[in-house]
């Protein structure tokens, strides 16, 4: 695009520049535009102050031009003659390639002679831009993207954008109403980017490559290290290093069981793909000692000086993290991590100024985060159109050499395929994570506040397990909910929780395996493998319990309130203990997460730091989360043809009905492996009362609340800054705190042989919706009713009164012309007034 006559060569750069900043022209053709239009000698003068309001506007397109500037006038003879012969090398093999595809097909008319290019004929020494191709790109690994550098000036326009330098804003600066033209346009450029971008390798001269480790934080949007990868402005090397010693850590936490393990496998394949889109793959590696060893290796075989990664807050992780960064800082390599895994950086969070009274609710969690505030969230970060490429590439190995998809073969040498309805069920890549976040925004979030519960009807996200590997972040979450028509507040503290989590997980390592309440150590849990085997394969009799179970091994997820309903019966009727549910959840599930689920199987084995005041019944709790049977219909068929009052307790249903829908106790359905369910509970109840009364040390005396063991931070927050070194900390002498306990173990504890029925603080729920629904019913069945007899009263009136005007031969009455007259839009019969002002009979 040279300039038309009369316009200034500055002008012309100007409008240039513009378009880099729109996205539709790389930086490389953009200083190859400069080349040709102002000269070698105007270019090297000029070209800086020309492009010096970008710095403060957009610091990364600032510094990748002003690289490109610096090497292209500090190179040597040798390497421009070395840069000459590779470009005519590379148009030898387009030329090769243009006249083999011209031989097969017609010629399209982009591909005539008259296509454009971004470097003159005369300036053999300009690097040559990258070019965008609609096609398959190349096999050559050594073909990579242009630097391209990440614009959020996109909502701007370009003209308006660079009239002033003041007038370039980033993203943190944008308010939240500006969201969902925000989101359309990332919607737009995420299908834009499915265009391929090849390029040439970089110049021997390029600086060194930067290792990009990638663990949890599969996706390209609103990724803060990839982002800061382009900010160095060197080549990119995407790794993935895989260590499963190093995941587990030093307990039983399965952090990567078998359904994680196959998510992990198809989300590295998406990942892989998107990375080629842009120009770039992602190296995998398989580490043979540690990540450490084969980071170390990876910086000898590159020559790489950089490596950045998002943080991890396990414990176990955080501490290889530190590692490896101290390691490799000894060796004179740049390290950094970038925090976006959660929404808040757990090791932030403090209580001062809050107090520890209600630790381990998230209100008060969400307290500590408002009076202790982090850094702020600021808008999220647009995916990168390319990444520049090194000019040689890290030896990998392929995917499935990892071994996460690999399936047990039967002795006939067949493969079981137990994820294929996983596959069928769950679309693995970060555009699926998006087109599931606006399906709901659209949709469920309506019905979420109030029917969140309902596992009949798709009326939650499901993006739990995108969450979890990374492929959406919960910043963008966030951002997108709160730009949605419909905000509710349960939706939004659900990431709160997830917070929450990670925040104990910190402070107690040993959440996985380790019960946080001492007395509840020395539970009698039962040690029936039947049980447990029934439980984990969806054969307890229960129909909605067997029904959640089958859904989690089928599809490897279900909702929040299904996991409390199999968790309570696992834990309040079966007696097993919450370490079993754990363990499978986390082999189970794809959205397994230590942190939470552990988190969550202790609070739900009265062990956590909270105690949630209610356990779920197995059968009634089908009145608020499938009142009409089709939930179970679906996942027991065997059930289909029985009735909706009967569905959730077949063991009532009279014999004739059970054999018209073909139900055999035994044979066709399971029996039910416990019948005696509020014995069981009252058990429960009592051992609870047993424990709490033999280790009375961990009792409050006056309030009745547990005492749970303090960490050394929490210990030191309390203290404050003025006690934070002193030696009650550093002689590890133990602390203990009153946390919140269950209403009905308090009251346990006055007559631990009570029954569970006499106990007024009794926990079991009937259903959320029942309560009210019962009370709801009865009260209309009273209004009907009173209603209903005062109307009959009057018409038997009305009858009797116009019965006597007949007989006497007096005139009938006018009709009424007030109030109770019956409204023109009255759909029901009791829309008449019992005034008696309205005759019946004309």
């Amino acid at each position: 695009m040279p300039p038309s006559a009369g316009e200034d060569s500055k002008v012309f750069v100007r409008r240039m520049l513009v378009e880099v900043l729109a996205g539709r022209e790389d930086p490389e053709g953009f200083f190859a535009m400069c080349v040709s239009v102002l000269g070698h000698r105007e270019t090297s003068s000029r070209f800086l102050p020309l492009i010096q309001p970008l710095s403060t506007a957009n610091g990364a397109l600032h510094a990748a031009l002003t690289s490109i500037h610096t090497d292209y006038f500090s190179k040597t003879q040798d390497d421009e003659l070395e840069l000459a012969l590779s470009l005519s090398l590379v148009e030898m093999d387009d030329h090769r390639l243009s006249s083999t595809s011209q031989e097969s097909r017609p010629q399209r008319p982009a591909d005539g002679p008259n296509k454009p290019t971004a470097v003159s004929q005369g300036s053999s020494r300009v690097p040559r831009a990258g070019v965008i191709a609609s096609g398959k790109k190349r096999d050559s690994p050594q073909t990579g993207a242009s630097v391209k550098a990440n614009s959020p000036q996109t909502n701007n326009t370009p003209e308006h954008a660079f009239k002033e330098s003041d007038a370039m804003m980033n993203d943190a600066n944008l308010s939240p109403s500006e969201k969902p033209k925000r989101s359309k346009n990332r919607r737009q450029r995420r299908k834009g980017a499915g265009r391929q971008v090849v390029g040439l390798p970089r110049s021997p001269s390029a600086p060194p490559p930067v290792l990009l480790w990638f663990r949890r934080d599969l996706r390209l949007g609103d990724n803060p290290s990839l982002t800061g990868s382009l900010e160095v402005g060197a080549p990119v090397i995407p790794v993935f290093i895989w260590s499963p010693e190093e995941e587990e850590g030093p307990g039983i936490t399965v952090a990567v069981g078998g359904a994680c393990k196959y998510w992990l496998h198809q989300a590295l394949s998406c990942f892989s793909a998107s990375l080629e889109r842009i120009g770039s793959h992602l190296v995998f590696l398989e580490a043979n000692t540690s990540s450490l060893h084969t980071l170390k290796e990876l910086v000898k075989e590159t020559g790489a000086r950089t490596v950045l990664a998002n943080a991890l807050y396990e414990p176990w992780l955080k501490e290889r993290d530190d590692a490896v960064v101290s390691a490799l800082q000894k060796d004179g390599v740049v390290c950094k991590t970038f925090h976006s895994y959660c929404l808040r950086d757990p090791y932030s969070v403090s209580t001062e100024g809050v107090g520890l009274r209600g630790i381990g609710s998230v209100s008060h969690f969400m307290t500590c985060c408002r009076q202790n505030p982090g850094s702020a969230l600021g808008a999220p970060l647009d995916s990168p159109v390319s990444l520049p490429t090194p000019a040689r590439w890290p030896v990998g190995v392929p995917l499935n050499t990892l071994g996460l998809a690999r399936m047990p073969r039967r002795k006939d040498g067949t493969t079981i395929d137990w994820a294929a309805n996983i596959r069928k069920s769950w679309d693995f890549s970060e555009e699926g994570a998006s087109d599931r976040l606006e399906a709901f925004l659209n949709d469920g979030v309506y019905r979420y506040e109030k029917e969140s519960g309902r596992a009949d009807a798709p009326n939650t996200s499901c993006l739990s397990p995108y969450l979890h590997f990374g492929q959406l972040s919960p910043r963008w979450l966030l951002w997108d909910a709160k730009g949605a028509r419909c905000r509710p507040p349960k939706f939004q503290r659900k990431l709160a929780w997830r917070d929450l989590a990670y925040w104990q997980l910190t402070m107690f390592p040993d959440l996985p395996w380790e019960s946080l309440r001492p007395p509840y150590k020395a539970l009698r849990w039962s040690s029936d493998g039947g049980h447990l085997k029934a439980w984990q394969r969806g054969r307890t009799g229960y129909p909605l319990v067997d029904a959640a179970m089958r859904q989690l091994w089928l599809t490897g997820w279900m909702n929040n309130y299904m996991r409390h309903v199999v968790a309570s019966f696992l834990i309040a009727y079966l007696y097993l203990p919450w370490q079993e549910g754990y363990r499978w959840f986390q082999d189970t599930l794809v959205d397994a997460d230590v942190a939470i689920d552990a988190m969550m199987w202790q609070n739900g084995g009265m062990c956590g730091l909270d105690h949630w005041n209610f356990v779920m019944h197995p059968v009634d709790a089908a009145m608020t989360c499938d009142p009409y049977g089709s939930y179970v219909r679906k996942w027991c068929p065997e059930l289909a043809d029985l009735p909706d009052d009967l569905i959730h307790k077949p063991w009532k249903c009279p014999p004739s009905m059970l054999r018209r829908a073909g139900v055999v106790f035994g044979q066709t359905y399971a029996e039910r492996i416990v019948t005696d369910l509020e014995e069981r509970r009252s058990r429960s109840l009592q051992d609870v009362a047993l424990v709490r009364r033999e280790f009375g040390q961990y009792v409050d005396k006056h309030s009745g609340c547990d005492l749970v063991p303090l960490p050394p931070r929490l210990v030191s927050q309390a203290l404050g800054s003025a006690h934070r070194d002193a030696g009650l900390v550093a002689e590890g002498k133990q602390f203990l705190l009153p946390v919140i306990t269950r209403m009905e173990f308090k009251h346990q504890q006055e007559d631990p042989d009570a029954d569970a029925a006499s106990n007024p603080y009794n926990a079991v729920l009937k259903g959320y919706v029942s309560r009210k629904r019962d009370e709801t019913v009865a009260f209309l069945n009273e209004r009907d009713f009173t209603a209903s007899v005062m109307h009959e009263g009057v018409q038997r009136r009305e009858r009797l009164e116009s019965n006597y005007r007949r007989m006497e031969g007096l005139p009938q009455p006018p009709a009424p012309r007030g109030r109770a007259r019956r409204t023109p839009t009255a759909k029901d019969k009791f829309s008449v007034a019992p005034s008696g002002a309205v005759s019946s009979v004309r």
